[in-house]
């Protein structure tokens, strides 16, 4: 989805919007705010590129980080529900990943982790395994994929 259409939908919604961004360092952020009239729907953004920020901005649990990972839905999840407590947000989405070079067998470049999470609901949580399309490319695909979360979120 076109982020003005889904600055559109979140407003027929009465949405607002925060984001907690790790592989894309902001972009998805950066997305919707090109938009003129996003202010109406988008509170903030949290740039949360490091395991600290992730802990101090958000609230992610740090045994939940050593558990399981920084990539991982739980960690994502985490940060999806901590942006809707720390912002006036009621929907936020999040994502984590290896946008690569690198990886690993068992985290293999390309690999996202998104969640949303909204306000009267149970948060949504996937992976999403893009392959290693090179790091402009993945950070491009998890961006698109976000913005389809939100809308679908809204529909």
């Amino acid at each position: 989805m076109k982020p003005a259409n889904l600055i559109d939908l979140a407003r027929r919604k009465g949405a607002v919007i925060a984001t907690a961004e790790s592989c894309t360092g902001g972009l998805i952020s950066g997305a919707i705010t090109e938009i003129p009239g996003s202010s109406d729907v988008f509170d903030r953004g949290f740039v949360t590129y490091s395991n600290a920020a992730k802990i101090e901005m958000l609230g992610v649990d740090p045994d939940t980080i050593k558990t399981f990972g920084a990539v991982s839905e739980e960690v994502a999840q985490a940060m999806a529900s901590g942006a809707l407590r720390h912002s006036d947000a009621t929907l936020t989405v999040s994502v984590t990943g290896l946008a690569g070079p690198g990886g690993s067998d068992y985290k293999p470049e390309g690999r996202v982790c998104f969640a949303i999470a909204q306000n009267g609901t149970a948060p949504h949580v996937e992976t999403i395994d893009f392959g290693p399309l090179g790091r402009a490319k993945v950070r491009q695909s998890t961006v698109s994929h976000a913005l389809n979360l939100l809308s679908a979120a809204l529909s």
